[in-house]
């Protein structure tokens, strides 16, 4: 068989092409504009709370990296701003999950005014109807631009990640009932640092993010993109094994911090980010600007497909999470074309057409 030929023939078997509806809606502004920030949503028999934790503000600088934490409570016109995350400083990069009735956030990393970094190792918890957060344990290997998953509504799984000077392969589990941490199967791709994920049920998927990549003639290390995804199952028996596999790649380039999460519906949805790893200004590694992805897809383990749904309404990047709830999938701040940081908060959803 010709080689081209076979090459679209298997892209035609694990990708689809849409005709989807994508609907939108504008929900209120952030009281300022932020990226990089930490997101979660908690459901309650009242409603929605969805919550902003830490990030970057407009100027982008060293001196914009906030402690700040709001929320969004069911039926409100504005949002509330909360008791500031605990710590000496602002943070990037942090992660944050909903288990049960509360939002939990792990870690990020400060930047001082000479550029040093620094992962925190803290983790919070924010529950609605209360205005401060919890310190609750510390997290063995600190690490930020992480991926956090939730499985069973208990353990928290962090995906590799950055810690201080590089990249880590860990994945290290939280037992939220006991505050007790394990290490589990570790990451077993290439450890990266702004990949995204989601998890349905018992099966986790990871994709993409930013490779280290050190030259034989000893100039700088590079930071560059990586195609990886990665499928893992967790063991039924014992929930630190994961059974990893390597599945094939998203449709398009490789992505840094797009937005992501798991459904109901068994799969995983992407959006947004940008082909050009950036720092956090918004300005690439390799010296050019970053600009944003507006496509969605997403990944069904049932079928092991991938589907192109359609585009948003803009262009976006820089984020840490994809709250969902009832069919909705929210977007909280983050940047704009021209690395521009926005207040703005959208939420979409997906009409799938009957082809699928």
């Amino acid at each position: 068989m010709n080689s081209k030929f076979f090459g679209l023939l298997l892209w035609l078997m694990v990708h689809s092409i849409a005709a989807d509806t994508m609907i939108s809606e504008r929900l209120p502004s952030l009281s300022q504009a932020v990226s990089n920030n930490a997101v979660a949503l908690v459901s309650t028999g009242e409603g929605d709370y969805v919550y902003s934790f830490l990030g970057l503000g407009h100027g982008k600088t060293w001196q914009d990296i906030t402690s700040g934490a709001n929320v969004l409570e069911p039926g409100a016109e504005s949002w509330r701003q909360l008791a500031d995350v605990p710590g000496a400083a602002g943070r990037l990069a942090a992660s944050a999950v909903t288990v049960g009735m509360s939002a939990w956030v792990f870690g990020g990393y400060t930047v001082s005014e000479d550029g040093s970094e620094e992962s925190t190792p803290g983790v919070y918890t924010a529950r609605p109807g209360k205005s401060k957060l919890d310190r609750v344990t510390d997290m063995p290997v600190p690490v930020e631009d992480s991926v956090a998953l939730v499985y069973k509504d208990r353990y928290v799984y962090l995906v590799s990640g950055w810690h201080d000077l590089g990249n880590v392969n860990l994945v290290q589990v939280l037992d939220t009932q006991t505050l007790q941490w394990q290490q589990a199967t570790p990451w077993p791709g290439e450890p990266v640092f702004g990949h995204s994920g989601g998890i349905f049920e018992d099966r986790m998927l990871v994709c993409d993010g930013v490779k280290i990549q050190y030259p034989a003639d000893a100039v700088p290390r590079e930071f560059l993109s990586s195609s990886q995804c990665w499928l893992g199952r967790i063991d039924a028996e014992n929930h630190r094994r994961i059974h990893w596999r390597p599945v094939v790649a998203h449709p398009g380039a490789s992505r840094y911090r797009m937005a992501a999460t798991g459904d109901e519906n068994g799969r995983v949805v992407f959006a947004g980010g940008s082909a050009n790893p950036y720092n956090f200004n918004g300005t690439g590694y390799n010296g050019v600007p970053a600009t944003p992805e507006s496509s969605v897809f997403s990944y069904t383990f049932k079928s092991g497909e991938w589907r192109v749904h359609g585009d948003l309404p803009m262009g976006t990047m820089d984020h840490r999470g994809l709250p969902y709830s009832n069919g909705w999938y929210y977007l909280v701040g983050g940047m704009r074309e021209q690395q521009t940081v926005v207040a703005d908060v959208y939420r979409f959803r997906i009409d799938v057409s009957s082809d699928q």
